[in-house]
Parts: structure tokens; sequence; C-alpha cells
């Protein structure tokens, strides 16, 4: 059975224009870059076939980018009548390209409760009547919990959140760790 033809993709030379500067500029990600080299190349006419192998894409995904592309035609030629600028051009070229949220749980505890767990790490542990000399994740969790900033907190969480915000400079940890006797 032959393969289906794709969908052919007209651009408009200030949206060839925008596309070449994406993928020109080195600073862009490199999925911008190539989902951008994936319409031009499909406004020359390529198939998904010669797309995927170009871009080291499966066929589905050139496809799904041809898709998206063609469902936001109205949006970008909506733009180019109202005579936007090239910058609200490609802001909304880009937001076609870029990723769509994806599904999964929310998150656990907000940036303010993130925030106050790191200062109670900061604080010394004799100003909370802890007779340590220095925090552990569990004592900092079990603190966290007493003042009410959490319901619940496993150890493990807090040494995550203490452990992203340090430099890369130290090479271990800089919370004190239980040790097993």
């Amino acid at each position: 059975m032959p393969t289906p033809l794709a969908s052919i993709i007209s651009l408009s030379i200030r949206e060839k224009e925008v596309l070449e500067r994406i993928v020109r500029q080195s600073t862009n990600s490199h999925r911008l870059v190539r989902r951008a080299q994936l319409v031009l190349g499909a406004a020359q006419g390529k198939s998904n076939t010669e797309l995927s192998a170009q871009l080291e894409l499966s066929r589905t995904q050139v496809q799904c980018w041809r898709d998206r592309w063609q469902e936001a035609a109205p949006f970008l030629s909506e733009a180019e009548s109202e005579e936007v600028g090239d910058t609200a051009l490609r802001q909304r070229i880009e937001s076609i390209l870029c990723d769509k949220p994806r599904p999964g749980t929310t998150a656990t505890f907000s940036l303010e409760q993130i925030v106050q767990i790191v200062a109670i790490a900061c604080e010394l542990p004799a100003t909370s009547n802890r007779p340590i000399s220095h925090w552990s994740p569990a004592e900092v969790a079990d603190e966290a919990i007493k003042r009410g900033i959490v319901e619940q907190i496993s150890p493990r969480s807090v040494g995550r959140f203490l452990k992203g915000g340090c430099p890369p400079t130290p090479s271990g940890s800089i919370l004190a760790q239980r040790q097993s006797r």
C-alpha cells in the first residue's frame, strides 16, 4: 500500500525569514532548531520520510509537527494580517514549535513551602531547641512538620530541596548525615 502524501506547508516570506533566523541562531535550543528545520523542509516539499532521515526523527514525529503547523496556520495568518512586528511573530512561531504541557501530578509542595524549609536549614538548630550541632534532612523535615509548614514530608524530599540549591563547588552534602550505629 503506498504511503499517503504529506500535507503541503506554505510559508509567507516573513514566516520563512523568522524560521531561518531561528535555525541560524546558535543560542536556540536544539529542539526548536530541529522543528524549524522540519517546517522549512516541509515547505520545500520534502516528504516525511526524507525529513525523518535528515532530522533523525520518526515519521510519526515529523507528521505530528507538520500537523501542528497546519493547525496553527490561521493563527499565523491572523498575525500577518494584523501586521504584528517581527518579535511578536517570532513569539507566535516559537509557541507553536514548543512542547505542549504534559499531564502529570501537581506539585506536592509550593515554592513558598520549599523556601521556608530551606530557611529552616539555614538557621542554627539551637534556635529551634534542638540538641544538635548541624541539621540533618530528617531533623529539618521534623521541624517543618512541627512548625506547620507542611503536613508531611520525607527526609529525602528535604535533601532534594537542599541539594538543588547548592552551588556545584562542594563535592559532598552540606548537611550532617545520620550515621547508623
